[in-house]
């Protein structure tokens, strides 16, 4: 599993807003600080408001805000509204990809550490990556991290 540059960009352009929140919204034009094409930003941006997470002002005041605040939007959220399904494996998103299927031997494997993941991703908010609280001393909210603690290894 290895993230492409669509969640790598995507992460971009909601820190981005997040750290210019006061100043929403933000015209595109604004938003290719963060190197991103405009083009490729204003897909992402279209995938992420149709999650929910950036709304759209028209207008010539008009631009990209986040839709909620930064601290109630996971990293989880952002990489699935562009990536799609985190998993290890095809075959945990679609069992009918894979030929065994549910007497797979691996795929309880894949399920759960697909599972972890996804908490992990879920557990972090788009406030601790921007206040750099990511790197080793995560803020977590407290329910992700009871299921992280508390999950049972397969």
């Amino acid at each position: 599993m290895k993230l492409s540059t669509k969640g790598k960009y995507s992460m971009y352009a909601m820190i981005y807003l997040a750290e210019h929140e006061a100043e929403a919204p933000l015209p595109l034009t604004a938003m290719t600080q963060t190197g991103v094409q405009p083009d490729y930003l204003e897909q992402l941006l279209a995938s992420l408001r149709k999650a929910g997470l950036v709304t759209t002002v028209r207008g010539a005041h008009g631009g990209y805000a986040l839709a909620r605040p930064a601290e109630s939007i996971s990293v989880g959220e952002i990489i699935r509204a562009t990536e799609g399904p985190v998993s290890m494996a095809g075959c945990t998103d679609d069992s009918r990809s894979c030929l065994s299927g549910e007497t797979c031997p691996t795929r309880r494997a894949w399920d759960y550490l697909s599972g972890r993941i996804n908490q992990l991703m879920d557990a972090i908010s788009l406030r601790d990556v921007v206040t750099g609280e990511v790197n080793g001393g995560c803020r977590m909210n407290k329910q992700a991290t009871n299921n992280i603690n508390h999950q049972e290894a397969p």
